[in-house]
């Protein structure tokens, strides 16, 4: 992932310093556990602790000529240890380390992308219970509906964030495995018991069953929740964009005091955050694709799902982190316009209370059929003829004669359809 959509420590965890770090703590690790069983030499098993290291730059030089990752590593390792080095990677084969290491790696990314939907749905429950009972119009279909709340948008946000935290967790936990079961996974050259020893020793759980590698499914499972997760942010970024519209005009993005929005046009104020929010969410929905892609690999392993983790796993996690950090301060800066949501709410001179008008006319005693026919026509004319609709309503005697002055008002007044926000906040929040 480029410079411009990386933080530091997400970044950190994907360098290739931190990989090979990664491979070497593995190989540290199966050695000690080995020197334990019996199987390698104690001080051998401690001269790779204690000697093992690397420069990223003596590995690359290393595999320009034998093409190949994993021996370039262990070549370079065995220049630090010396003669002890003949006991580096015993009984083990490429994948035992890198899919075991690369699940370290994803540990350490699972533990910033958690504390950022963390954060996301603190800053969203707070901007919720802020706004509350902030009314405005609810729109189906891009189109005026129902009274709602501004809290109440922020507070289904929340809840699914939550969601996708569950989702998340599971996703990260089913990733924190490693094995080391050799060639075709028949644990060839060690014991099931070994391979137990060291993921121990990593914080992992060794796979039930594998062939030279963990199989795909898993790291499947986890982009596409990453997938999942980012489309909920550009849900959200989707939703201020709509808000921040001219027309409408009802949130807008922070705007700092040096920012320029055109280069052209000195008064835009474009969402633009929100708008990279949209872009960057596609490229992890993509990857997700790739990953589906991953599961499928000829007999025991091929490497075609090697290449494409190497850019899929880095990016999206990279920009999971990164979406999720922008997510949170947007809504956490966001510039809300109460006013203007009850302006927009009221534009319609009371078109949007039609379905209470429906309901009270029925429970007056008129057929449902015969209210909705007479509530429709006097509304799709208030509509087309730009009239106030609650005024017009007030004209009609088939409606006046049912309902009196009091009741009428009453069907008009949002408060009444908004008397329930509590119960859904304390359904979603608790007492």
């Amino acid at each position: 992932m480029i410079a411009r959509y990386t933080r530091p420590e997400m970044g950190r965890i994907w360098s290739d310093e931190n990989k090979y770090r990664c491979w070497l703590a593995v190989e540290v690790a199966a050695s000690q556990a080995l020197a334990k069983a019996g199987m390698v030499p104690q001080e051998a098993a401690d001269a790779i602790r204690d000697k093992g290291n690397f420069t990223v730059e003596r590995i690359q030089a290393i595999e320009d000529e034998v093409k190949h990752d994993v021996i370039a590593f262990t070549t370079t390792v065995a220049e630090y240890i010396g003669p002890e080095s003949r006991w580096l990677h015993y009984g083990l084969t490429s994948t035992d380390v890198v899919d075991t290491a690369q699940a370290l790696q994803l540990k350490e990314a699972s533990a910033i992308i958690r504390a950022g939907i963390v954060r996301l749905g603190e800053v969203l429950k707070a901007r919720a219970v802020e706004f509350k009972h902030t009314p405005s119009i609810g729109r189906t279909h891009g189109i005026h509906a129902e009274p709602t709340t501004f809290g109440l948008k922020l507070l289904l946000w929340y809840s699914e964030t939550q969601r996708n935290l569950a989702r998340f967790d599971a996703a990260a936990e089913d990733l924190r495995v490693g094995k080391l079961s050799g060639a075709v996974g028949t644990f060839g050259h060690l014991k099931p018991e070994h391979e137990e020893a060291i993921c121990a020793a990593l914080g992992l759980t060794p796979v039930d069953v594998a062939t030279q590698v963990i199989q795909r499914d898993r790291h499947a499972a986890y982009v596409a929740t990453l997938a999942v997760l980012v489309s909920t942010l550009d849900k959200i970024a989707t939703e201020v964009r709509h808000l921040q519209r001219t027309e409408v005009r009802e949130a807008e993005e922070f705007f700092s005091e040096k920012q320029k929005g055109s280069s052209a046009m000195p008064h835009k104020k474009n969402p633009i955050t929100s708008e990279q929010i949209s872009g960057l969410a596609r490229v992890v929905r993509a990857n997700a694709q790739v990953a589906f892609e991953d599961i499928a690999l000829w007999h025991e392993r091929d490497i075609s799902h090697s290449s494409a983790e190497r850019v899929i796993l880095p990016d999206s996690t990279i920009l999971a982190d990164y979406l999720l950090a922008k997510t949170a301060t947007l809504i956490e800066k966001l510039m809300v316009y109460p006013k203007r949501m009850l302006k927009n709410l009221e534009s319609t001179g009371g078109l949007i209370f039609s379905g209470q008008l429906l309901l009270d006319l029925a429970e007056s005693g008129m057929l449902r059929e015969d209210a909705y026919r007479l509530v429709q026509s006097h509304a799709m004319r208030a509509w087309k003829e730009d009239l106030i609709f609650r005024d017009e309503i007030a004209k009609v005697p088939e409606i006046t004669e049912r309902l009196s002055p009091e009741k009428l008002a009453r069907a008009f007044d949002y408060r009444r359809q908004l008397a329930n926000v509590d119960a859904i906040f304390a359904r979603v929040l608790g007492a």
